[in-house]
This record gives structure tokens, C-alpha cells and sequence, in this order.
């Protein structure tokens, strides 16, 4: 089949995904357009580098950044700033209610005054706030829920076919090969690297594992057409986890995947006591493996060493740095300047821009302060999926699963960061929702754009 060809078919089955997922009377605002086309842009590569516009990879460059990639940005946060001045009621509860978040994003802010470069971190401070704007953005829809599963199987039914088209027809674009790997060839699709593939696939490939759980155990009315369309993307998902061999996003994949289906499947695992248990042996196990050596046998099935392909070597040269071990060196200061062109002097580290360790990025940039914080925010947002699944177990049953994905990918990859799907999700998952909100009535013919939360799902 030529690239033409291809691209034309895969085209056709991307609007094929979207007719069939389509659900009449469930209404939706625009303003979902936001979210959608800022997760895909964090999903694949940013807009300059599509357009074969990005500055060349250097220590300037990540001071200076992309023109074009910051326009894009801006406008995309303005655009949801005006859709959130609409809905100022609701998102003044939801702000009041998620203080741990407000509090995060006020620290990181204060940050900057320490960074070596403020102007650098304040630019990256504000695009920080598209994360929450766009998270927003989907809790404050009228249909909570439906708004939900729009933004993430949209994102999927893009990029998930798009990355397979690109591997197999267009390799210059969906291929990639390590330099300082003597060569080696890698299948990243739309991404930057086989490790951000496996991300988007991990991320969008569970949304699609849950609705297919949805429909196997729903009602009748269209479940073989939801099946067909997200167990599709499930497929897809799949394989390109296996052929990008990101170890970490698979294992986190088939971890959480059976961790949500046991919840489905099984009535002893919706106890509270049960929920914690299979929570913590995912959590636990995959420390105890990465860390501790505990099954070692298992890193060596997965094709990973005892180093885990160079991250501990990369972790010993970053904690010799020396920072301020309280404050750290401001908001995503750390890969900036001098300190990055010493760095890339270590072969190890040379060319990498995070330390692929959620918790030790969040160390380097803002300190033990932040590392608290951080773990303030995992609690209260358990309490919170937990307290979903008790009033809502379907609905709860896609938040653990981004909750404990966000807690294991950061053992082996830096996810705690501004535009980082499993972060995006994170928030999605954990965001509390107050009482008052939820029990609001219907707002009779309010605008698209400025449509208010009603009653949807319960979410607290």
C-alpha cells in the first residue's frame, strides 16, 4: 500500500472512530475543542516541530524556546481564561474546595523569585496554568461525565492510528535512531521518543480499556458499537506499546488495567480494605523491583538491567548537583544555563532535558518544599477517588487507575511536569468537587461557551 493510499484509509477509519463514538441528545459545549487540541499537542510533538520550525536542540534553546510554540500556547490559554470567566461561579467552588492545588501552584509561583533564570520560569509558570485551565474546562461542563469521555477518546482516536500510520508509511517521520545507542532504531509515531509514545498510549489506551469495561457490563443499547470502536483503540494501544518497548508505560498499562477490571468484575474488590490492598501490592511491587531488587528476575524479562538502561547512573550524577536542598532552584529551573551545559559534559547525561524520576525532578526544582506538597496532593486525591468509588464506582474506576499510574510512572520517568498527559490526568482524576456544585439545576439555554456545571456524575 503506498504512503497515499495509507494515509487516506487511516483517515477514513479516524472518522469512522468518531461516527461511531458519537451519541445523540448528549450535548456538548465547544469549548471541549480547547482540551482536546492541548492534549494533543501534549500527546505528540509540539506545533514548531510538526512544522519542521523548532530552534536547534541546545542549551540557548531551552532558554529561548519557540516563538510559535508560545504563541500557540497563549492563545489556547486565553481562549479557556474566557471560557472559565463564564463559568466564575463554579470554578470559584471548585478553586475554594481543591485548596492542596491552589497551594502547589502558589509555591511554584514563588519559586521563580529564586530561579537563575525568572523571566524563563515565569514564562513556564504561566503555561503551567493551561494544565488546570483546561482541567476546568471539563469539569465545569454540563454533562461532567460525557465531556469526560469526549476529550479523551477524541484524543485517542487521533493519535493512536496516526502513530501507526507513521511508523509503517512515513518511518522518517515515525521512526527515530539513537546516536549515542550505536544507532539503535526506535518507533516513536507522533511522538518525540518511544518513551512519550508509550505515554500517549498508556494514557489514552486505559480511557479506552475503561469504556469497553463500561460497555461489556452495561446495559445492551449500543454496546457492540462502543466495544468495537474502544476496544479498536485498545488494540491499537497495545501494539504500539509492545513495538516502542516502553517497559514503563506496558507495565503500568497491564498493572492498572487489571487493577480497574478486578474493581469491575469483582465484588470483594470494591471493599474499601481490598481497594487499599490491590492499590498498594501494585505500588509497592513495582518499587520493590525497581528499588530494592526484589525479583530481579523480573527487569531482566522485561529486557531492563540493574541500572534500569542508565536512570540510576543519571540519578547519582543530579543529586551530586548542588542546589538548595529546601527550596530547590525554582520552577522547572533546574535543566537551564551553565547548570545544563555541565551536565551534558557527563556522557550519561548528555542531550536529556529531565531526570526521569518524577520525585527527584520535583526535588531538583522546587525542593523538599515541593516533594511535600507533591505528597500532599497524592492524599488528598486518593481520599477523593476513594470517596467517587464509593458513590460512583464506574466512575471512580478510570480515576484510580490514573491515580495509581501517576504514582508508579514517576518511579522511572519525570511525568510531574506543565503539559504532561499523565499529569493532566492526574488532575482530572483527583480534583475534588463541592457538594453545592453537584447539586445545582440545569441552566435553561446557556450559552455554549459558558455553559455552568450541573448534575452529572457525583464526584467529591
Amino acid at each position: 500500500m503506498s504512503p497515499v493510499v495509507a494515509t487516506v484509509v487511516f483517515a477514513s477509519g479516524i472518522l469512522g472512530l468518531f461516527v461511531l463514538d458519537r451519541e445523540r441528545r448528549l450535548w456538548t459545549s465547544w469549548a471541549l475543542c480547547l482540551p482536546v487540541v492541548w492534549l494533543l499537542i501534549a500527546g505528540s510533538r509540539h506545533v514548531s516541530t510538526w512544522l519542521d520550525m523548532a530552534p536547534t536542540v541546545s542549551s540557548d534553546q531551552y532558554l529561548e524556546g519557540s516563538p510559535l510554540d508560545r504563541a500557540i500556547y497563549a492563545l489556547l490559554l486565553a481562549g479557556g481564561v474566557i471560557v472559565l470567566l463564564g463559568r466564575r461561579r463554579a470554578v470559584i467552588c471548585l478553586l475554594q474546595r481543591n485548596w492542596p492545588i491552589l497551594v502547589f501552584v502558589l509555591y511554584c509561583a514563588i519559586s521563580i523569585t529564586w530561579s537563575d533564570y525568572p523571566a524563563v520560569a515565569l514564562k513556564r509558570w504561566i503555561k503551567s496554568l493551561g494544565d488546570y485551565v483546561i482541567v476546568l474546562i471539563v469539569l465545569t461542563e454540563h454533562e461532567r461525565a460525557r465531556a469526560l469521555k469526549q476529550v479523551l477518546a477524541r484524543v485517542g482516536f487521533v493519535l493512536l492510528p496516526l502513530s501507526i500510520l507513521l511508523i509503517k508509511y512515513y518511518p522518517e517521520l515515525g521512526r527515530d535512531y539513537a546516536a549515542h545507542w550505536e544507532g539503535t532504531q526506535f518507533f516513536v509515531g507522533v511522538a518525540d521518543t518511544k518513551n512519550m509514545l508509550g505515554m500517549t498510549c498508556m494514557v489514552f489506551g486505559l480511557a479506552a480499556f475503561w469504556r469497553v469495561l463500561q460497555a461489556w457490563c452495561g446495559p445492551h443499547r449500543d454496546r457492540r458499537k462502543t466495544l468495537i470502536v474502544h476496544g479498536t483503540a485498545v488494540a491499537m494501544a497495545i501494539w504500539l506499546l509492545i513495538i516502542s518497548d516502553s517497559q514503563t508505560s506496558l507495565s503500568c498499562f497491564v498493572a492498572t488495567s487489571g487493577l480497574i477490571a478486578a474493581h469491575t468484575f469483582f465484588k470483594v474488590a470494591r471493599k474499601r480494605v481490598v481497594v487499599h490492598a490491590l492499590v498498594a501490592a501494585v505500588v509497592l511491587s513495582s518499587f520493590s523491583v525497581l528499588f530494592l531488587g526484589i525479583g530481579g528476575g523480573v527487569l531482566t524479562t522485561m529486557g531492563r538491567n540493574p541500572t534500569l538502561t542508565g536512570r540510576t547512573d543519571i540519578w547519582d550524577v543530579l543529586l551530586k548537583v548542588p542546589i538548595n536542598p529546601v527550596l530547590g532552584t525554582g520552577f522547572e529551573s533546574f535543566w537551564l544555563g551553565e547548570r545544563l551545559e555541565r551536565l551534558w559534559t557527563f556522557p550519561i547525561v548528555k542531550g536529556i532535558n529531565e531526570a526521569h524520576n518524577g520525585y527527584l525532578e520535583v526535588y531538583l526544582n522546587l525542593g523538599a518544599v515541593g516533594l511535600a506538597l507533591v505528597a500532599g496532593l497524592m492524599v488528598s486525591g486518593y481520599r477523593n477517588v476513594l470517596r467517587l468509588l464509593d458513590r460512583d464506582p464506574d466512575a471512580g474506576r478510570l480515576r484510580l487507575g490514573y491515580f495509581v499510574i501517576a504514582v508508579t510512572y514517576n518511579f522511572t520517568e519525570a511525568a510531574i511536569r506543565s503539559t504532561d498527559p499523565v499529569w493532566i490526568t492526574f488532575l482530572l482524576a483527583t480534583i475534588a468537587l463541592p457538594a453545592s456544585l453537584r447539586a445545582q439545576a440545569p441552566v435553561a439555554k446557556a450559552h455554549p461557551l459558558t455553559t455552568t456545571l450541573v448534575e452529572a456524575e457525583p464526584v467529591v
